[in-house]
């Protein structure tokens, strides 16, 4: 799909195992026909973050892709996510999944650029971005961290004039830099939007002119991020505060350090909503939350009147404006 373009709302989701660490091909199609179903979302993103994929090999990934691109059908794009420090390994799984249906690619920094030092090399960002684009004509999304492994602006601007297959940018930038971003690459001769990550303090992020949201919290409440969106979109700001809060008790959980466990938690609240079947499994080195985390994450669900089908009385907010 080389026209497409990603914004909008857009659920990364996550990715459920079994006991013995092998992926549970019937919950991610679950999983994923749930978010699917989402009225509003833009498209779906698998293998990513959310999915553990650091800890995921490039058969797990085709067999993700082969789930996501069967439950989504003919409705919705997937957008499958690079995850590699060798850019020749990151076109070979560009390759991999241009073949099996994806739309468009999310690409994470490598390792070498973050921990390395490598943000003083642009080059190093050029050319593993160059050997993914080579590798296939689908649109990228370029993963802009809020740490060591963020481009710096005046690069990652140079980046989007010099390879057209980068359409957006998953931002998590710190506040002024996020809304600088949004203003000078929206600004481009041809602009590239900004998908907002930024999911401990989203209403602000979309007030700033964001073009949509890639965040994992999407894969628990995909429709209050539709809700917020809308609202946002339509200048309809009570709305929006009243979405915001019903918002802020799940991301207050699922975003609480460590980082490490955020999708974690994620995933121990499908099984507390009966979307996925228990027990929760991850990947190691992630290790199993304890019962006071597990505790937490029931009071945000319960705080954010959350049940089995997504957001509890959702539509008794204010109608949007038109």
């Amino acid at each position: 799909m080389p026209d497409f373009t990603p914004s909008g709302v857009i659920p990364a989701a996550l990715l459920p195992f079994t006991p013995d660490f092998a992926i549970d091909a019937a919950g991610a199609r679950r999983h994923f026909e749930h978010l699917a179903g989402t009225d509003g979302i833009s498209s779906v993103t698998v293998n990513g973050h959310s999915s553990e994929i650091h800890a995921c090999t490039i058969d797990d990934q085709a067999q993700v892709l082969d789930i996501a691109t069967r439950a989504a059908g003919d409705r919705l794009p997937v957008i499958s996510g690079i995850y590699a420090d060798s850019s020749l390994e990151a076109a070979r799984i560009a390759k991999m999944a241009a073949d099996h249906g994806a739309a468009a690619l999310l690409v994470f920094p490598p390792h070498s650029i973050g921990s390395g030092g490598g943000q003083s090399r642009p080059e190093m960002a050029r050319a593993h971005l160059s050997h993914i684009a080579g590798a296939t004509d689908l649109p990228l999304i370029v993963f802009q961290y809020a740490n060591d492994y963020a481009y710096p602006l005046d690069a990652l601007i140079r980046l989007c004039e010099e390879i057209p297959a980068i359409r957006a940018v998953k931002d998590k930038s710190p506040p002024p830099l996020h809304e600088r971003t949004i203003q000078e690459l929206h600004g481009l001769a041809r602009p590239v939007n900004v998908l907002t990550t930024c999911s401990a303090w989203l209403m602000s992020s979309l007030v700033m002119g964001a073009a949509g949201v890639l965040s994992g919290s999407g894969s628990i409440i995909a429709d209050l991020h539709v809700a917020l969106w809308r609202a946002v979109q339509a200048d309809d700001l009570p709305r929006a505060r009243d979405i915001s809060k019903r918002i802020y008790p799940t991301a207050q959980c699922f975003y609480a350090a460590p980082v490490c466990d955020q999708h974690n938690r994620m995933k121990e609240a499908l099984v507390m909503l009966g979307r996925l079947d228990g027990p929760a499994v991850v990947r190691p080195p992630l290790a199993k939350l304890g019962a006071a985390e597990l505790q937490r994450i029931r009071s945000a669900i319960d705080a954010a009147g959350l049940d089995e089908f997504g957001a509890v009385g959702l539509g008794q907010l204010p109608a949007a404006a038109e």
